[in-house]
Formats: C-alpha cells, sequence, structure tokens
C-alpha cells in the first residue's frame, strides 16, 4: 500500500466513523440521556438500577429475551464483584452487549468484502430478500457501490417483477454505479431473471452477482416457493449459488423488524442481514436483540442516505460508536 492509499483509507475509515456516530445519534440520546436518570444520586448499581436499565433496554427494542440475557449477565457480575459502582455501569453494560453480539468477521459476503474469496470459481452470488419499504432495492444500489469502488464487476439482477418501481429503480441504480443491470420487465418470471443475471456474470467474469426479489409476505407458502425457484434455477448455472442470502431489514421499525426476520428465516435460508435506516430512530438496540436472537450475523447497517453509509457492521465498532458520548 502506497503513501496516498494509506492517507485515502486512514479519511475513509474517519468518514465512516464520523458518519456512525451520526447514524446512532438518536439512540444514543434517548438511551443515556435515560441511564443518566436512573442512576441520578445512586453510587452502587442495586435492583432498582437493574429495573430501570431493563426498562431502557426494552425501549430502545433490543428485545425481551435479550434484554433478560443482558440484565442476568450483569446481575452474576454484581454477585461475583459484590460491589460495582454506577460509574462503572456504562463500561460492562459495553462490555456485555459486545459480547452477544455474533462474530461478524467470519462467513461468506464478510471473506468476499477482505478480497481473499476463491478465483476462478464463477461469480460470488447474493439473493437479497425483504418486505417492501425496507430499503431493499435501494441496500442492492450501494452494496453494488461498494464491490464496484473497491473494483470488483458487478451484475444486477431485477427479479422483483411484480413491482415496475422496484424494477425501475433497480435500472436508475445501475446506470448510478456503473454496472449492468439484467432485467424483463414487470411481470415477468423472477426465476428466468435470475438465471439470466448469473449467467452474464458468468460470461463477463464477473465478480459479484446481486438479485433482487418480491417482498410479498402475504403468503409464506407462494414466496417460499417462489425462493426456492430461483435458487434452484440459478444452480442450473453455478450449483453452489446463491452464496449469501441476505435479509434486509428496516431497524426503524423495531419490533417489526423482529417479526419479519422470523418469517424470512421462516421462508428460506437466510444466511445474513442488513439493518437499514439507523439514523432516523432511537430504535437502535434493535441490532443487538436481532443479531442475538436469530443468531444471523448482522454483515450491514445503513447509517444514513449517501452510497457511503452502507457499512460492513463490526460489533466492536457499533458498540463503541454506541457508547461513545
Amino acid at each position: 500500500m502506497g503513501l496516498f492509499d494509506f492517507f485515502k483509507k486512514d479519511k475513509d475509515s474517519k468518514e465512516q466513523q464520523a458518519s456512525l456516530d451520526a447514524g446512532l445519534e438518536k439512540t444514543k440520546a434517548s438511551f443515556f440521556d435515560q441511564l443518566s436518570k436512573a442512576v441520578v444520586g445512586k453510587s452502587s448499581v442495586d435492583e432498582a438500577v437493574l429495573d430501570d436499565l431493563e426498562a431502557l433496554l426494552v425501549h430502545a427494542d433490543v428485545g425481551i429475551d435479550t434484554t433478560v440475557k443482558v440484565i442476568e449477565r450483569i446481575e452474576r457480575r454484581v454477585a461475583r464483584d459484590k460491589y460495582v459502582s454506577t460509574n462503572e455501569l456504562d463500561r460492562i453494560l459495553r462490555e456485555e452487549i459486545a459480547g452477544l453480539l455474533e462474530d461478524n468477521n467470519t462467513g461468506s459476503t464478510a471473506v468476499l468484502e477482505r478480497g481473499d474469496a476463491a478465483q476462478g470459481a464463477g461469480p460470488f452470488v447474493i439473493m437479497v430478500v425483504g418486505v417492501n419499504g425496507v430499503g431493499k432495492t435501494t441496500t442492492i444500489g450501494k452494496l453494488a457501490h461498494r464491490f464496484h469502488s473497491a473494483g470488483k464487476k458487478v451484475v444486477l439482477g431485477a427479479a422483483d417483477t411484480f413491482r415496475a418501481a422496484a424494477v425501475d429503480q433497480l435500472i436508475i441504480w445501475g446506470q448510478r454505479v456503473g454496472v449492468p443491470v439484467v432485467s424483463h420487465g414487470m411481470n415477468t418470471d423472477p426465476a428466468s431473471v435470475a438465471y439470466d443475471a448469473v449467467r452474464k456474470g458468468v460470461e463477463m467474469g464477473a465478480d459479484v452477482v446481486i438479485i433482487d426479489t418480491a417482498g410479498r409476505l402475504h403468503n409464506k407458502v407462494n414466496l417460499m416457493n417462489e425462493l426456492s425457484k430461483i435458487k434452484r434455477v440459478m444452480q442450473k448455472v453455478l450449483p453452489d449459488a446463491p452464496h449469501e442470502v441476505l435479509l434486509v431489514l428496516d431497524g426503524s421499525t423495531g419490533q417489526n423488524a423482529f417479526l419479519q426476520a422470523k418469517e424470512f428465516t421462516r421462508a428460506t435460508e437466510v444466511t445474513a442481514l442488513a439493518i437499514t435506516k439507523l439514523d432516523g430512530t432511537a430504535k437502535g438496540g434493535v441490532v443487538i436483540g436481532i443479531s442475538d436472537q436469530f443468531s444471523i450475523p448482522v454483515r450491514y447497517i445503513g447509517v444514513g442516505e449517501k452510497m457511503t453509509d452502507l457499512q460492513l457492521f463490526d460489533k466492536h465498532t457499533y458498540v463503541n460508536s454506541l457508547f461513545k458520548k
């Protein structure tokens, strides 16, 4: 790495950190303002402080089950250490939350991000799922920008053929990023779009193929059948496709995001999560709960409108930003 590359990487890293800090500002302000009020005038972490902390975690949409785990972990530390001051609560909370989060630096897309994916085996295929309105197509566009900027050849497949807006939006993203989009238009067979996108990826020696899919949840059986068909058809071109099934969730919906994760993990084998719109909500704790409850790594988080505001999720960076004052 040259000197210019080093300084550029450092500058990009600082900009991403600033975006993450700004994106979590509403969650931080809401949570820590209330936490400060809960411990004012108290020197030690007692039962009343833990009760208040439990209510705050639930309010931040960490989720009941995960909140109980966090509180139990802190209770064990209080019992073990006999005395824990309220000044230490931030540090202990940070450590216990980090301990709950899955290690997201391993796995398929993470390997691709590091640039050490096996070469010559064909493109890496990501099938993106999620209900309408969560930012699915925008996330695909930002992913395409992320990979394209890293020097990878990218192909997009517009297989959400039930909404004209989704097809048109993906084509616009392709033009904006500068990557090809395979589209058959609206009301066409989604599986045939996916097939042609993967085939084009193979023919042009692409590194990544990203497939958009329909986001209807009114009938789980139909959804399951549709996603299974898309997988089978892609496997005629690449037997191990898709390499990642990425579920996009809207972090601002809080508990609805939990419900969507539950429905989609029943309908298809989800291997990674992208949680969007964290900059517009005080419910940033949803990242903690979903990662813990579903044991599926959170791969990306969306913290703003810019193309660079879709960030690779790192539990330490996230927790440090969440607790930064």
